[in-house]
This record gives C-alpha cells, structure tokens and sequence, in this order.
C-alpha cells in the first residue's frame, strides 16, 4: 500500500478529527523557525537513526508527515509503507503550502 497525498486543507481537517493522528516533522530541528504544525514531533530523515526511531513507532496509528516542499515527506512516508505502516498521509507542498494555506484562514 502507499501513502496518500493531502492538500493544507485536507490535512488539516483529517488531523482535526482523527484522535489516532501522529504528525511527524522530518526536517532538520534548526527547520522550525520556517513554520509548524501545532502537536508535531520532529524525526529528522537526514539523522542516521531515522529509520529506527520509525520502526519503533506504533503502527496502529495514522501518521501525518510533512517537512519544507513536500519531498523529503513523501521520501519518509514511501519508507514507512514499506516497512508495514499502513495508514500514512504525506503534506502536499510541505509547510510552505501549510503557511499559505493558514494565512487563508485568518
């Protein structure tokens, strides 16, 4: 199975009302002052235990990942499908679509 692509949008209001969301930031930490998503927990896919901080996760969960643009994200979520993760939701455009996306709902 692979991971589904979510507009700002739709990714928000899926982690709006899905009590079982995980999101995970995979940007570097210094990242953050570019923007958050409110309850994120940063995985850095440049660290080199990315992938056993991952596979320690709890699969039950349904995991929302973003990062800058969109790609190092989808990188993580084709990584996290492959290794039995089942529902796994990538941010489309990264938190630069998510800032824009927020500045529409002021």
């Amino acid at each position: 199975m692979n991971h589904t692509n979510l507009s700002p949008a739709q990714f928000d209001e899926q982690i709006g009302k899905n009590e079982n969301a995980v999101i995970i930031d995979v940007r570097m930490p210094n990242e953050k002052v570019e923007g958050d998503i409110e309850g994120s927990t940063v995985i850095n896919i440049m660290s080199p235990d990315f992938a056993d901080k991952i596979k320690a996760l709890d699969r039950t969960k349904d995991y929302y990942v973003f990062c800058r643009s969109g790609g190092r994200s989808s990188t993580a979520c084709g990584f996290m499908t492959s290794n039995g993760f089942e529902s796994v939701y990538n941010l489309e455009g990264g938190i630069n679509a998510w800032n824009q996306y927020e500045q529409t709902k002021k």
